[in-house]
């Protein structure tokens, strides 16, 4: 039995050195004044002061950012209400065939997402700019947001929401003051796994981008494709961090779902309704 747990612990630390070791190569070599990744001379802060001085590179990531947070926010929205349909539906083929077509969206090649999107855009007439890319992300986000969502609704006993009827409620007080509230950490770890998705894209992003608009995955690529600057080292390392940042605010999130449910009494409470 130690073996078998010697070698799985072995397995996983190769398999994290595979994935890290060039993001830390990367890294190291951002605050490296010899100017190179060959061989590190010494430790500076100037190309990330060069970076921060870009004018240009700071609109670029103004525009991810809010690129990131509006995507996000509206692919949630949508992801609420898609989770509420879809936990609605009685029919066990029925809801197998809309979860089927939710996850095709998430195993579907980005390349070929994008590629759709910009035939789309193209046909209906839609200029390529903030509009597409705004678009295209929160189409690929809301399946991701849906995931997420889906099994707080499907944890919340349905003895709940009769009893919140039962008691007096509207649908509008069970929906916000019932159901909202036990599903809400699935709601923001939908919105933050977006945001993470919407940062990191670039596949998508690079069919639907037009021309005097960029987010910093398609900068990166751009500048990388003119040679080895190690600004472009020093970007990456912000932004690998920001979402590690993103990554570590999920975790904690998600480690709320195994916290018990609140009783009846406190929504019910809430409500008016007496006890």
């Amino acid at each position: 039995m130690r073996n078998k747990n010697g070698f799985a612990n072995l397995y996983l630390v190769l398999v994290f050195a595979v994935l890290y070791a060039p993001i830390l190569y990367l890294m190291y070599y951002s605050f490296n004044s010899g100017g190179t990744m060959h061989e590190f001379k010494g430790f500076t802060l100037e190309y990330y002061r060069e970076v921060l001085q870009d004018t240009r590179l700071m609109i670029i990531v103004i525009n991810t950012l809010v690129i990131a947070l509006l995507s996000s926010a509206m692919a949630t929205l949508i992801a609420i209400i898609g989770a509420l349909a879809i936990q609605r539906v009685r029919s066990r083929r029925a809801k197998n065939t809309l979860l089927s077509l939710n996850n095709v969206l998430i195993v579907s090649p980005d390349v070929i997402i994008g590629a759709s999107f910009l035939i789309l855009f193209t046909i209906v007439g839609v200029k390529l700019g903030f509009t597409s890319v705004l678009l295209s992300h929160v189409a690929f986000s809301v399946p991701i947001a849906v995931l997420m969502i889906l099994p707080h609704l499907q944890e919340m006993s349905p003895t709940l929401t009769d009893a919140a009827r039962d008691l007096g409620a509207s649908r509008r007080d069970v929906l916000t003051k019932v159901v909202l509230p036990i599903i809400k950490p699935g709601i923001f770890s939908g919105f933050f796994m977006a945001l993470t998705y919407s940062l990191d894209d670039f596949a998508v992003t690079f069919f639907v981008t037009g021309n005097g608009y960029s987010t910093l995955s398609v900068e990166i690529y751009s500048r990388a494709r003119q040679g080895v600057s190690l600004s472009i080292n020093a970007l990456s390392t912000l932004i690998f961090l920001f979402t590690i940042l993103l990554v570590t605010g999920y975790y904690f999130l998600n480690r709320r779902k195994n916290r018990p449910a609140a009783p009846l009494t406190e929504p019910a409470a809430e409500m008016g309704v007496p006890r």
